[in-house]
């Protein structure tokens, strides 16, 4: 970290006592391993943390949240993708190393990231749009690092990260960069397009979710109609200058990254909050204020928020049957004849994730029929028989039936009325305004 010249070593010394604290605690709980958070608030310090978590793909299953004045506490009760406590001393170092750095500024080129060229796509959506992408990219000889793409209420938001596949390379041709943005936008209707070139992470993790949100914020996907309709309120108290939140929605991975994301990037605080998950339902509530320190002050502001947050749910809902790519090096070919081949069998791509990167990438597309209805079944083992069956697998989530519980998982699930009761009680409590919250 650089620090400005104009601080002097007890300013420097101040801000690094002010780092976040962090304890892993196995101890506490049967069922989970607590990550306590506590630090001077600093902006974005909560979404940093969760940030954290969830890009080790572990499973936030509860968590409270508090300021007090200007001090900052958290709890998260996490386990790993098979639902177990963590173990492995080498994740739980990374997770308080990252945190305790967070908010840092760290040089890219010191971190040993590679330099790429990032392409962001913002447009219309039509079956087959993917691959005509990966097409214009492999015929201008652009190898795909990473990409990340999401649909919502037919819209399309893609984050690419290119090389020239010549010299390994960014693209820096001005000419050849003018070439990718017109063929882009004749391929995607009412496109914009935005490149540029430099040592950064490629397009993977949380901060390409982050980007990807905010490119479908400003196309203001959230006015469109269609789509899912997560339960989102949002109410005033007055009294404490509190605006509150709730959402209760079927429960998913980075579920919580995405609501306090959201939240972030709409320049509201959360100065309080209690998760929880029971059986497949998650429930969520969050004491914001905006960064003025202002509670919302409208019904237009209300229902923008509500809005906002049921698209940010919304556009993470895995649509479609799960497609795996394996292959120990798939290379341009093999990403552009796999698309072409969804695309030729009327498969519509409705989410992907793609790399090159690694010993064995995963690449990972979420299809549906071209009208948005759940593929064939034997169209499914035509694309698998033609690309290869050691290569493609299709992989069906099977999300809990109404009113299965999770492992570890013995209470019933209470009405929506009573629970938000508790945790508006819970929270009372955690503020000292009542001596009990049983």
């Amino acid at each position: 970290m650089e620090w400005p010249k104009s601080l002097d070593e007890y300013e420097k010394l101040v801000i690094r006592m002010n780092n976040p604290r962090v304890v892993i605690d196995n101890a506490d709980c049967a069922t989970a391993t607590l990550v306590k958070v506590d630090s001077a608030r600093k902006d974005g310090i909560l979404l940093e943390a969760v940030q954290v978590l969830t890009d080790l793909d572990l499973s936030i299953r509860k968590a409270y949240i508090s300021s007090d004045g200007r001090w900052f506490m958290d709890v998260f009760h996490v386990t790993d993708r098979h639902g177990q406590k963590l173990t492995d001393e080498s994740v739980i170092s990374y997770i308080e190393r990252s945190i305790s750095s967070a908010g840092d500024e760290a040089d890219p080129g010191s971190c040993g990231l590679e330099a790429l060229t990032n392409l962001e796509l913002v447009g219309t959506d039509r079956p087959g749009l993917l691959s005509e992408v990966i097409a214009v990219l492999t015929d201008l000889r652009c190898s795909v690092v990473e990409a990340k793409l999401w649909t919502h209420k037919g819209r399309i938001a893609a984050l690419i990260s290119v090389k020239d596949e010549d010299s390994g390379t960014p693209v820096e041709d001005s000419d050849k960069i003018h070439r990718i943005e017109a063929r882009l936008r004749n391929v995607v209707r009412g496109a914009t397009t935005a490149l540029s070139s430099s040592s950064t992470e490629a397009a993977g993790g949380t901060r390409a979710d982050r980007r990807l949100h905010q490119m479908m914020f400003a196309d203001r996907d959230y006015e469109l109609r269609g789509g899912g309709q997560p339960s989102v309120s949002v109410q005033n108290w007055a009294e404490r200058g509190y605006s509150i939140v709730n959402v209760q929605c079927s429960d998913r991975p980075k579920l919580l990254f995405d609501v306090v994301c959201t939240l972030t990037d709409m320049k509201y605080v959360v100065f309080h909050g209690t998760i929880d998950t029971i059986g497949d339902r998650a429930y969520q509530e969050f004491y914001i204020r905006h960064s003025d320190g202002s509670p919302i002050s409208s019904e237009a502001e209300r229902q923008r928020v509500i809005q906002c947050l049921q698209a940010a749910i919304d556009r993470r809902a895995s649509e479609g049957l799960r497609l795996e790519l394996c292959v120990a090096d798939p290379g341009r070919r093999l990403l552009a004849e796999a698309t072409r081949t969804f695309r030729e069998n009327g498969l519509s791509v409705t989410r992907a994730e793609m790399s090159t990167k690694g010993e064995i990438p995963v690449n990972v597309f979420y299809v549906t029929d071209a009208g948005g209805h759940p593929a064939d079944r034997k169209t499914i083992e035509d694309v698998i028989k033609r690309i290869g069956a050691g290569s493609l697998k299709a992989c069906e989530d099977r999300p809990l039936r109404t009113g299965q519980k999770r492992p570890g998982s013995d209470r019933d699930e209470p009405s929506g009325l009573l629970y938000l009761g508790n945790l508006v009680k819970r929270n009372l409590y955690n503020l000292g305004l009542i001596r009990s919250c049983s």
